[in-house]
């Protein structure tokens, strides 16, 4: 969510503080991270968040209009499997936002969405690739938030997507996966 600032230092004894956990811990988290993409460590210059590179959406975007039907498709299958009642709360959330959420928490929302159809699937590989996959256009998308007009359009994607997820009906959730992806990508380009 770009809370540190890409290309900002990582300063570890801060963060070993904040967290209450050893350096070792963090280091591997760190070591983690890097392989996600969301770090860079240099030698003997220390750890610092990756630049967001925004020409990587395309290439993003590709793997995820693969991957993210999938999901949505044996989510849907599996009838929200054993996150179910997670999927149902967060689908009466987004019926019940009143316009008065900041942006901070409609994306918030939207990560937790994207992690329980992933999470729906049941298949970790497929969700750990999708999670490292949004991590990545969440970046992107931090930095064109602001220019974007409106995100009411994206929210009510997801709830027509977490209906048919409950409603066991895959073939409605792959499209609306895919056209989901497909609409996050044409909004990002047109601000850019």
């Amino acid at each position: 969510m770009l809370d540190i600032a890409p290309g900002e230092p990582i300063n570890e004894a801060q963060l070993v503080l904040e967290l209450n956990i050893g350096r070792t811990p963090l280091r591997e988290a760190l070591k983690r991270l890097e392989v996600d993409h969301l770090v860079h460590s240099y030698p003997r210059r220390g750890t610092f968040a990756t630049r967001v590179d925004i020409t990587e959406l395309a290439a993003i975007t590709e793997m995820r209009l693969a991957l993210e039907p999938l999901a949505a498709d044996r989510a849907a299958a599996l009838g929200g499997g054993s996150v179910r009642h997670e999927i149902e709360q967060t689908l009466h959330t987004i019926t019940t936002f009143t316009g008065d959420e900041t942006r901070r928490n409609l994306m918030e929302n939207d990560l937790a969405v994207h992690r329980l159809i992933y999470q729906a699937a049941a298949n970790h590989h497929l969700e750990e690739t999708l999670i490292r996959l949004d991590n990545l256009a969440t970046r992107i998308w931090c930095l064109t938030l602001d220019r974007l007009p409106s995100i009411d359009a994206h929210i009510a994607e997801h709830q027509a997507l977490l209906e048919a997820v409950l409603n066991q009906d895959p073939e409605t959730a792959s499209t609306l996966a895919r056209d989901h992806i497909a609409s996050f990508e044409t909004s990002v380009r047109a601000v850019l």
